[in-house]
């Protein structure tokens, strides 16, 4: 069976894809991804928000702010390209010991570091780019039209800035989700994973405070995402990769045959180990024999939406249809 793809313009041997975690943080994990037959990884975020932490634990650790007088902004740039550093470091240590694509990752909030952020991870060997550009609408004064306007602004400054292939990771935050989809795949990205896993909030009843709910998805998480890549994937001009809740390799086959071009795992990895990546592939491997499949192409998008029909009435007929069993 022939489990070969492209994403982003990359040859994957299959479409599973690590995706960004703490173990992709660490090379030797990778190398074991690679080894389980990871199609590709996309290393842990560079989220902009700790580089500013660790300028700030750095700095008050010897003395209050004020005291830097004018040297404060030469010591923050320097602890915020120590920490850069390593993270650069690491990924050139991937470079050097995987032989399939490592694609970079970052999240910022200030528009002039995803330049400098991206250029870096070019130069340090990344064959792709995801940006991590999950947006949480919480503040009242957020428009729709002011979200639109950072994704765009992003994309037309990177896509001149930097030459590797750039994805967007988006998370479920949009009022028109159909529409500012394929509007960022006519911008000229490579790509979009759907879905980024937000962390959750929980409370803690007995000190009455906020607490972060578990960070790892779980199997019913899969479903949202299969939904929209089934609505999406014939209407984008770019590669869909599915992300969050996939556990099996039934969830592997049900995505490609959506039309996702590729599906990122994570949680699974972190419940069940990194050799359910093995597991998965050779799920697919066995599905597409039984099916007479040769290779993806095959069979990926069979079961999509169609750019002619209307995913809504699509949708609504199979929920209308399982009550109407059940009463």
């Amino acid at each position: 069976m022939n489990t070969e793809t492209k994403y982003l313009g990359l040859h994957l041997k299959n479409p599973i894809v690590v995706g960004s975690c703490g173990l992709t943080a660490d090379v030797d994990k990778m190398v074991q991804m690679e080894q389980a037959g990871a199609g590709a990884v996309v290393v842990k975020s560079v989220f902009e928000e700790q580089i500013i932490h660790d300028i700030k634990r750095n700095t008050h650790m010897v003395a209050p702010t004020d005291s830097y007088g004018d040297s404060y902004e030469y010591i923050a740039q320097h602890v915020a390209d120590d920490s850069m550093e390593r993270h650069f470091s690491m990924i050139r240590e991937a470079k050097r010991r995987l032989t399939i694509p490592v694609i970079g990752s970052i999240n910022c909030f200030s528009y002039e570091n995803w330049l400098t952020y991206a250029q870096k991870f070019e130069e340090a060997g990344c064959d792709a780019l995801e940006l991590n550009m999950a947006i949480l609408p919480y503040e009242t004064s957020l428009s729709a039209d002011d979200v639109e306007r950072t994704f765009s602004q992003v994309i037309t400054t990177l896509r001149k800035s930097i030459s590797i292939p750039i994805s967007i990771k988006v998370g479920t935050y949009f009022t028109d989700m159909a529409k500012q989809m394929q509007q960022l795949s006519w911008m000229g990205i490579q790509g979009v994973t759907m879905f980024n896993k937000s962390v959750e909030v929980d409370i803690d009843i007995e000190n009455e405070c906020l607490k972060n709910a578990s960070f790892l998805s779980n199997p019913e998480d899969m479903y949202k995402t299969l939904r929209w890549v089934a609505i999406l994937s014939k209407k984008m001009r770019c590669d869909l990769s599915a992300s969050t809740g996939v556990y099996t390799a039934a969830d592997v086959v049900k995505m490609l045959l959506a039309g996702a071009t590729t599906v990122q795992v994570v949680s699974c990895l972190y419940k069940n180990g990194i050799d359910t990546i093995r597991e998965l592939h050779e799920g697919l491997t066995a599905w597409m024999e039984r099916k007479g499949y040769n290779a993806i192409s095959d069979f990926r998008g069979k079961l999509a939406v169609m750019p002619a029909e209307k995913a809504s009435v699509a949708m609504r007929t199979q929920f209308m249809k399982y009550f109407a069993e059940i009463v």
